[in-house]
């Protein structure tokens, strides 16, 4: 399983959150069997196969004895901060977008400024921290003005958005430490694949809102809009998933420090998805 979270599937882990097999001559040194080509390896498919942080071991070329203590290897410490500073700076600036009371058309023109600096991120090798805030700034003023104009139809609906978005992510950490949910290929696939499914069907129905047909194919309204939002939690929720295997695989395998942003990056990319829509959820069912 490579890992779905897109700010670590490019980033040196292999499949199943493993890395592939150095079978190279590096490999076979100091095996006192091996003759001519190398023989396949029968623990290639083994998650301690290789590590794609490990430094080169004594007597292997390239080996230079370590001067210091390694210190700049990612930490769980490492991803709280980083995810709590980037999160701070979405509610920081969804408070403001509030109390400013900006029009519905700022929030979709931060939205997709949001959106772009989140493509521009996750297809970028290195993190960059001053990326990934801007894109919080963005998605804060996108969520506070869109709650500022739900909450105007259906009050409470933003307090309910962040309480759902709460319990989705404890009940999800804890389903996932006590490996009651297991983040295998099947899994990751099965997620993908909802996903894109969800992600396509929600651009059809925009594109017939965009062109007179009302409220397009009406995913976002009724009950077939209070279905399609329940699908985009549950969805929302094994991305959310996967962010933790992703992080557990970072920390695991010795991931740069730096990495620790793009964990960040990831995990606020989620909840605001997922916030966004509880936060449609609650439209609709106190609309009705």
């Amino acid at each position: 399983m490579r890992s779905s979270n897109p700010v670590f599937s490019r980033r040196g882990f292999g499949q199943g959150g493993q890395a592939g097999f150095n079978t190279g001559p590096q490999a076979q040194a100091g095996n006192p069997y091996a003759q001519g080509a190398p023989a396949a390896n029968p623990y290639a498919n083994s998650p301690y196969a290789n590590n794609p942080y490990a430094q080169p071991q004594q007597g292997a070329p390239g080996y230079a004895p370590p001067t210091a203590p390694q210190t700049d290897r990612m930490t769980m410490d490492d991803v709280v901060s980083r995810t709590g500073l980037t999160l701070g700076v979405v509610v920081a600036s969804a408070a403001v977008a509030w109390m400013l009371n900006l029009n519905i058309v700022i929030a979709i023109v931060a939205a997709l400024v949001a959106m772009g600096l989140a493509f521009w991120q996750s297809f970028k090798q290195e993190p960059s921290p001053g990326i990934i805030l801007s894109y919080a700034v963005f998605e804060g003023v996108f969520l506070g003005a869109m709650s500022n104009f739900v909450n105007r139809f259906a009050p409470g609906a933003a307090m309910q958005a962040v309480l759902g978005t709460m319990a989705v992510f404890l009940a999800v950490l804890f389903l996932y430490k006590t490996r009651i949910i297991r983040v295998n290929r099947r899994f990751t696939q099965f997620a993908i694949a909802a996903g894109i499914g969800y992600a396509l069907l929600s651009l059809v129905n925009l594109g017939f809102a965009l062109f007179g047909a009302g409220d397009g194919m009406g995913f976002r309204t009724g009950t077939v809009g209070i279905l399609m939002g329940i699908a985009g939690v549950c969805i929302g929720a094994l991305f959310l998933a996967l962010d933790f295997k992703s992080v557990e695989d970072g920390i695991a395998y010795g991931a740069p420090k730096k990495q620790a942003w793009f964990a960040a990056f990831g995990l606020t990319v989620t909840l605001a998805w997922i916030y966004f829509e509880f936060l449609r959820l609650a439209w609709i069912l106190n609309s009705d």
